[in-house]
C-alpha cells in the first residue's frame, strides 16, 4: 500500500456513502460536505498560483455538488469505474483554468493591437489567494440567477395546471441541500414522480443553459 492510498480510499468511500443517500436529505449533506472538507485536507487537489484559480476553483465546486451522484450540468454523473474522484475533479479544474487562460490571452491581443500605452498598462499583480472555503460561493450565483429570474422563462415554467409549480420553486428548493422530492411532493400535494420529471424534463436543460453562458461547462 502507498502512502497517498489512504486519502484516496477515504475520498471514494464517502464518494459512495453520499450518493448512497437520497437527494436532499441530511446524511447526503454531511456526507458531501465531509468530502468536501477531505478533499480540502488531502493535498491532493490542484493549486495554480495563476490569477484565475478562485474563480476556477469555484466553478469546480459547483460543478462538484451538482453532478457527483446525479447529471445535473454534465451529460453524466462521476463514474468510479473511470478514475478516482479527485482525478475527476481536477481535470475539471484543469479545463477551467485553461479556458480562463485563453480568454486572457485574447484580451493581452487586442489590447496590444491597440498602440495604447499609459503607465497603467504595466502593473505587477501579487496574487493574494484566500483559504478555499468550504462551501463553494458559487452556488450563490445559481441562486441569486433562479431568484433574480431576468428573463422571466423561470416563472413562466410551470407544471402543467400547476402554474404555483414554476421551474423557479424547483431549482431554488433543489440547490444543494436539495429538498427531497417525496418532501416537495407532500407540501405541493403533487407526485414526486410528476415533480421530478418536470424538473428532468424543463429545468435541467435551463441550468445547463445558465452553466454554459456562466462558463461552468
Amino acid at each position: 500500500m502507498t502512502d497517498d492510498s489512504h486519502p484516496n480510499d477515504e475520498m471514494e468511500r464517502l464518494a459512495a456513502q453520499a450518493c448512497r443517500h437520497p437527494p436532499g436529505s441530511l446524511d447526503r449533506s454531511q456526507s458531501l460536505n465531509e468530502l468536501v472538507r477531505t478533499i480540502v485536507g488531502s493535498g491532493k487537489l490542484w493549486r495554480d498560483r495563476g490569477p484565475d484559480y478562485a474563480d476556477a476553483l469555484q466553478q469546480t465546486w459547483l460543478y462538484f455538488c451538482q453532478n457527483l451522484c446525479e447529471a445535473v450540468t454534465a451529460k453524466t454523473p462521476y463514474n468510479r469505474d473511470r478514475g478516482r474522484v479527485v482525478t475527476w475533479l481536477n481535470a475539471y479544474l484543469k479545463r477551467r483554468l485553461q479556458d480562463a487562460r485563453e480568454v486572457r490571452n485574447r484580451d493581452k491581443k487586442t489590447r496590444s493591437h491597440s498602440q495604447v500605452l499609459d503607465n497603467g498598462d504595466v502593473v505587477n499583480v501579487i496574487d493574494i489567494h484566500p483559504a478555499p472555503p468550504d462551501i463553494p460561493p458559487i452556488l450563490q450565483r445559481v441562486q441569486h440567477w433562479a431568484q433574480t429570474d431576468p428573463t422571466g422563462e423561470l416563472v413562466a415554467t410551470h407544471v402543467r395546471d400547476r402554474p404555483d409549480i414554476t421551474c423557479q420553486l424547483l431549482i431554488l428548493r433543489r440547490l444543494p441541500p436539495e429538498t427531497e422530492w417525496k418532501l416537495l411532493a407532500t407540501e405541493l400535494d403533487c407526485p414526486w414522480t410528476t415533480l421530478a420529471n418536470f424538473y428532468r424534463r424543463q429545468c435541467v436543460p435551463m441550468l445547463r443553459s445558465f452553466g454554459e453562458s456562466e462558463g461552468y461547462l
